[in-house]
């Protein structure tokens, strides 16, 4: 789950000549027999693969892998969202890594890099995979690349259709001010207009990110990577769009103590029918079925609403995807089991179990749920692509966003102060 390169990636951007070592993937059924060829060999491999369905596909790939190389043994290490965070930042400062372990590239994947700790995946020009350009950018830098992606998506609003229809909401919202319209109707009717994760913050960065994308602009959060300034009138815009809505009161009561994906957490409000919706990525129905039960045929699916008079275009997404890295002392077996993995017929299975869409092309006919075809359509349509802020820029800076923003969210915090917070920390991090 969640997401990253400094700045902006943009939808489309081309994939590089120097390709991956992963040069079979999407092909065949067996990884290559020479790479687990040797003696006994250990494969540390952490990942935030803790609900369903990843948690099964992972368990999947580790004892098809295992059956297919007696020599290797797989040791997983599954952690929640933060715990992996703050574990690999620990790693990270240390200069050491597991052999294998989940990324979402950007900023993040960038300090690994220049601490040392990850395998450069480039081989040669003639290698290139079928990974789509969208899913492989954030994993690539000066031109190599450092990460396989296992997904990739988006971030919009889950919402429960009978919730909305019950309180005469005929249409999801296009523009902000409809959407906070919607809000007010849904209080009105006795439902929790939003759940909220308040307590991981992680979640809450999504609304302040959509709007500094609908007001600022790409271009601009593109231009705040390099000159750290965040204090133009569009991030400050952004902050006071997010205030109407905070002013409204419209998350869960408690919401600033609440998890995602507990059984009392954000996903599990909505996959309970308990809220209107959530902004999350895609892989929002298969966490809200494993936390609430989830909505069946209720849940529906739409992008982050224009901002009238915003320089942003409604055809913008927020984004990223799940990826994995490959440690710089791994043994060859770790990327040999990335190259397993990434075989077509695996990325299928992954993608028909609802688990995340797909990062390689011709692995599409496998979506099976309307919802997410309908994300994958609007992914498809995009105009451009911004990587999840808080991977997108270096890890100090992404925890700034999270923090003011969870500080702006909570009243504690101006539109002013939150820009000002994170053009301090930008600017010290140079």
């Amino acid at each position: 789950m969640s997401l990253r390169r400094r700045g902006v990636v943009v939808m489309g951007a081309a994939v590089t000549a120097a390709s991956l070592l992963l040069a079979g993937c999407g092909g065949g059924s067996e990884s290559d027999p020479e790479a687990a060829s040797g003696g006994k060999v250990t494969i540390d491999w952490w990942h935030i693969g803790t609900t369903e369905p990843n948690k099964t596909i992972y368990d999947g790939w580790v004892k098809a892998y295992q059956a297919q190389h007696p020599n290797v043994t797989i040791q997983v290490t599954s952690l929640e969202n933060d715990a992996f965070k703050s574990k690999m930042a620990t790693v990270t400062t240390a200069a050491s890594a597991p052999d294998i372990f989940s990324t979402w590239g950007g900023g993040v994947l960038k300090q690994q890099l220049d601490a040392g700790i990850i395998k450069d995946l480039s081989v040669d020009a003639d290698a290139i995979g079928t990974f789509t350009p969208a899913a492989l950018a954030a994993y690539q830098i000066d031109g190599k690349t450092y990460g396989i992606p296992v997904d990739v998506g988006m971030v919009g609003f889950w919402y429960n259709k009978k919730l909305f229809a019950e309180a005469g909401v005929t249409e999801p919202p296009a523009t902000w001010s409809a959407f906070l319209d919607t809000v007010k109707k849904l209080k009105a009717a006795g439902t929790t207009p939003i759940a909220l994760a308040g307590k991981e913050k992680w979640p809450g960065h999504y609304y302040w990110t959509y709007l500094a994308m609908r007001t600022a602009g790409l271009d601009a959060l593109k231009q705040a990577a390099t000159t750290h300034d965040f204090t133009g009138p569009g991030f400050v815009d952004a902050g006071r769009k997010l205030k109407e809505l905070a002013d409204l009161e419209p998350f869960q009561k408690g919401f600033a103590n609440a998890a995602y994906s507990t059984p009392d957490g954000q996903a599990a409000l909505v996959g309970g029918g308990k809220a209107g919706m959530e902004l999350m990525g895609q892989w929002a129905p298969a966490v809200e079925k494993d936390a609430g039960g989830g909505i069946g045929e209720d849940l529906g699916f739409f992008p982050f609403p224009a901002v009238e008079g915003g320089q942003g275009a409604a055809t913008e997404a927020l984004g990223g995807g799940n990826g994995f890295a490959v440690g710089a002392d791994a043994p060859a077996e770790a990327v040999d089991f990335l190259k397993f993995i990434s075989q077509m017929e695996n990325q299928k299975k992954f993608v028909e179990s609802g688990a995340g869409l797909p990062s390689q092309t011709g692995a599409e006919e496998a979506i099976k749920d309307a919802n997410l075809k309908t994300v994958a359509t609007t992914l498809a349509g995009a105009t451009g692509f911004q990587l999840y802020l808080d991977q997108a820029y270096p890890p100090a800076v992404g925890q700034e966003i999270n923090d003011s923003v969870a500080g702006l969210i909570a009243g504690s915090k101006t539109p002013e102060e939150v820009a000002a917070a994170i053009t301090e920390t930008a600017k010290a991090e140079g």
